[in-house]
């Protein structure tokens, strides 16, 4: 797992062996915690919110980097239009392989081809590319928009969670302190 922008408050496991020894000292705690039939659907539901709180950060960093692939694209397909009309040739170096690389001269580029999904790749015209490259790019700025703001209402819920439980047990523990002193309950 990779580490995450400033902007989360949380620290993340590191490997896979840390996050399920949190998750099982999660699931301890919460079983003495818990008494009851309700035991098994409140760990599953913690579960599903720990899952929640992990994949979305782990999708944001995915789409901040397609964010970043996206620019990369457009800024080299537009850079290949300029050349275009200035009648000048573009060298560029560019990765056959893992670790190896050419080095090609390009002349009055009409067409750029783009992968697609599913490892298929499409031939555009480098009007069409760019056109196309910044509706991707609008879309995942977007989403990431989305997941930035689901990511704060998810870490604000899991915070007043945590403070509501912290109040609940306290409550807990006062009015057991009352019953054992012998007095009696008062609400408040």
């Amino acid at each position: 797992m990779t580490a995450l922008d400033d902007g989360d408050r949380r620290r993340r496991p590191t490997t896979a062996t840390d996050k399920g020894e949190r998750r099982r000292r999660a699931i301890t705690c919460e079983r003495r915690a818990v008494n009851g039939d309700g035991w098994m659907e409140r760990t599953i539901l913690k579960m599903n919110c720990d899952t929640l709180e992990y994949s979305i950060p782990e999708t944001k960093l995915n789409f901040t980097a397609t964010i970043t692939d996206f620019e990369k694209w457009l800024d080299i397909v537009v850079t290949l239009q300029a050349k275009k009309i200035s009648d000048e040739a573009q060298l560029a170096d560019f990765e056959v392989s893992e670790g190896i690389y050419s080095r090609a001269r390009i002349e009055h580029a009409n067409s750029v081809c783009l992968w697609r999904r599913a490892n298929v790749m499409l031939e555009y015209s480098c009007e069409e590319a760019t056109t196309l490259l910044q509706k991707n790019l609008e879309n995942a700025k977007a989403v990431l928009e989305v997941l930035v703001a689901d990511l704060q209402f998810l870490l604000d819920q899991v915070t007043i969670t945590q403070i509501t439980i912290a109040h609940v047990y306290n409550w807990d523990v006062h009015q057991k302190r009352i019953r054992q002193a012998g007095a009696p309950a008062k609400y408040s």
